[in-house]
């Protein structure tokens, strides 16, 4: 599959078949986590976590043998690039036929960050489990899914704007790049990523949900910025910069970054 076939077609897999991993594909998992880099620059680790070893467990998961965590260190903009490189290595996943999801909170955070070993001035934002798909879904994955509603998304104009955020973006502007934006897996499916188009200049916002706030110290909406800026050049490309062009915004809203595409 090409990367809009992999984004398009990759969906949260939370009942597995039960098989662990062969070393293969353990090994091809373990070699890219290797190579992942982001936009930032900022290293993002992955740590492979064997599920019985550790005693480590979801309750919305069933039939995974193996975890893995990623780390970062507690810095500016920690939050986009660890989205941005824990995506990629689920897009990878995917196109060996690994199923993941991205485990926030129905876990045992502590147990997990024990095992992966988390420094001070560390985050482990996020854990997936891996593991081959199953046929069928177990009945809490399916309820889970309905309860965010997974297979939805927010209208094109709702989400992408023509220089200014009164103007939503014409429907001959809505490309690939954009839709793999919109098709951007977020906490509790409420896609706070909104894009303003000025010439090739797009322009990356978070718009926040009150009911994302919370005491942690890190901002879990700034990661599914970064899995969206993934998804956007991993499409398009371009030149990826923080430099805030000041479009008038409510407060909600939040600069995050700009990627600009060249002969476009």
């Amino acid at each position: 599959m090409n990367m809009i076939e992999l984004i398009r077609t990759r969906k949260s897999v939370r009942t597995f078949d039960g098989r662990p991993l062969s070393e293969e594909d353990v090994k091809k998992l373990s070699d890219y986590a290797a190579t992942i880099t982001n936009p930032y620059g900022i290293s993002v680790s992955f740590v492979f976590l064997d599920a019985k070893e550790h005693g480590l467990s979801s309750p919305v998961i069933n039939g995974e043998h193996l975890y893995v965590a990623g780390k970062v260190p507690m810095v500016a903009h920690c939050e986009e690039a660890f989205g941005y490189s824990f995506e990629q290595f689920v897009l990878y996943a995917w196109s060996l036929g690994i199923g993941t999801t991205w485990i926030r909170g129905t876990m045992k955070r502590e147990l997990f960050e024990q095992a992966a070993e988390t420094a001070d001035g560390e985050l482990m934002p996020t854990v997936t489990s891996l593991g081959y798909p199953a046929t069928e879904r177990a009945e809490a994955d399916i309820k889970l899914r309905a309860t965010v509603h997974g297979d939805e998304r927010l209208e094109p104009s709702e989400l992408f704007f023509d220089k200014t955020f009164s103007t939503p973006l014409s429907a001959s502007d809505y490309d690939d790049a954009l839709d793999a934006v919109r098709w951007a897996p977020s906490a509790a499916n409420r896609q706070p990523c909104r894009v303003v188009k000025d010439g090739n200049a797009y322009h990356f916002y978070l718009k926040h949900s009150s009911a994302n706030r919370s005491s942690a110290t890190w901002d879990v909406q700034k990661i599914d910025l970064g899995i969206s800026i993934c998804h956007f050049m991993n499409v398009t490309g371009g030149e990826f910069s923080i430099a805030d062009p000041k479009i008038g915004t409510d407060e909600s809203t939040e600069y995050i970054a700009t990627v600009t595409i060249k002969n476009k």
